[in-house]
């Protein structure tokens, strides 16, 4: 008697089919955000920069999943907190305006990642929403602890470290929209 292999439910696990593969994700995707955390528009009315992170996070939650999700934003967290320099521009170490961002991004790749194992990156509009929920969380948590961290009102927290990146978050929104639904239909294709 065969035993049947439950349907990927996430694009990682396509790949991830061995303890190795799977830390090779959980690693990668650690890379991808510290990689892209180098993509730094500084801001001159803001210390929170644009960069490419919160994109990354979210690609990288939605494409591995809930745990492998968290681990790869534990692992950016951890390694950049201990000095290694990916986090934006370069920097890494404890705290600093927007490091409630880096916080929010563990979160927001474990709930993105649980929201992608019940199917919502199969359709644009379903990615797309789970992207939004994904910014909302990343959102809540750095802003927050920016708020707290440079002593600002919350009006003024908002229009520090949100405000200026929305439309920005909405272009990747559509951006991933257009990519996952894609990417499912290929790979599928061809398995």
């Amino acid at each position: 008697m065969a035993v049947a292999t439950p349907a990927p439910a996430v694009l990682g696990d396509y790949v991830a089919r061995t303890k190795v593969a799977t830390v090779a994700l959980v690693l990668g995707g650690a890379a991808f955000v510290g990689i892209s955390a180098q993509v730094v528009i500084p801001l001159p009315f803001t210390p929170v920069p644009l960069t490419l992170q919160t994109f990354a996070v979210l690609l990288v939650g939605a494409a591995l999943g809930t745990w492998r999700g968290i681990a790869s934003m534990v692992v950016y967290a951890a390694a950049g907190t201990a000095g290694v320099p990916w986090f934006s521009a370069g920097s890494s170490g404890w705290g600093g305006a927007s490091y409630g961002y880096i916080l929010g991004f563990i979160v927001a790749a474990g709930i993105v990642g649980r929201l992608a194992e019940q199917g919502a990156t199969r359709t644009a509009l379903r990615t797309a929403g789970l992207m939004v929920i994904g910014n909302i969380v990343i959102y809540a948590i750095g802003v927050t602890y920016l708020k707290f961290a440079i002593d600002v009102t919350w009006a003024t927290a908002l229009s520090l470290g949100m405000v200026p990146f929305l439309l920005g978050d909405a272009l990747k929104i559509a951006l991933a929209a257009g990519l996952f639904p894609a990417t499912w239909r290929l790979v599928q294709r061809f398995s």
